[in-house]
């Protein structure tokens, strides 16, 4: 078996090739957050603490929707919502007493943590370090130099970075819906659901009102 050491650099060699992808998607987001007049400070602060994309993009297109600041934030709430069950997963492969362990459950990110199962509901706690370690300060970065930037719209349009949010969410259902047919059905509801609400409400409340379609996983599953 590989010694800690060598697992927690297996981890930063997968966390490495995610950082850059990650840097790139985090300059579009701070571009984009500036455009929309949140100032320099605010978009790193959040990509310290939140360290999420598909939260924080959640999170601008409400705002930039006209939702309000607690629609926004329900938004970006419910999206990582899912980290509560992955933490949870991880839990007993975590080491030392309850504050240590929740400080190391922070690595907690979608790739890392796929990176980390080694099977049977078991999680290797160094990869899992590892892997993030590297691609928390690249997010970081990326987002500083994306609202140190800040280029302009029509610059912003050539190189497509307006389509990347899009495109970001929909690669996730394109994924989930191949995968799953409750998730086909959830991801049609949603958007009916956000159709329907256009018409009455800014499209910031309609995006948190088409999360109703994830109540069809409450539905008790046939034997």
């Amino acid at each position: 078996m590989d010694s800690p050491t060598a697992r927690f650099r297996a981890g930063l060699r997968i966390g490495a090739s995610l950082a850059a992808a990650s840097f790139l998607l985090a300059v579009t987001f701070g571009a984009t957050v500036r455009a929309q007049g949140w100032g320099v400070v605010a978009p790193v602060v959040c990509s310290m603490l939140v360290f999420s994309g598909s939260a924080q993009f959640a999170l601008a297109t409400a705002l930039a929707g006209g939702g309000g600041a607690v629609p926004a934030v329900a938004s970006a709430a419910l999206i990582n919502g899912r980290f509560l069950p992955m933490g949870v997963a991880v839990t007993s492969d975590l080491k030392g007493n309850r504050w240590r362990r929740a400080l190391e459950a922070q690595s907690v990110v979608d790739a890392s943590w796929v990176a980390a199962h080694v099977g049977g509901g078991r999680f290797d706690r160094e990869k899992l370090i590892g892997a993030t370690i590297v691609q928390w300060p690249a997010w970081v970065a990326g987002t500083l130099v994306g609202v140190l930037i800040a280029p302009p719209p029509d610059l912003t349009a050539t190189l497509g970075l307006d389509v990347v949010f899009p495109a970001f969410f929909l690669l996730l259902l394109i994924d989930e819906v191949r995968a799953s047919r409750r998730a086909a059905v959830a991801a049609g509801v949603g958007a009916v659901t956000a159709g329907g609400l256009l018409w009455l409400v800014p499209a910031g409340l309609a995006l948190v009102g088409s999360t109703v379609g994830a109540l069809i996983g409450l539905r008790r599953r046939e034997p």
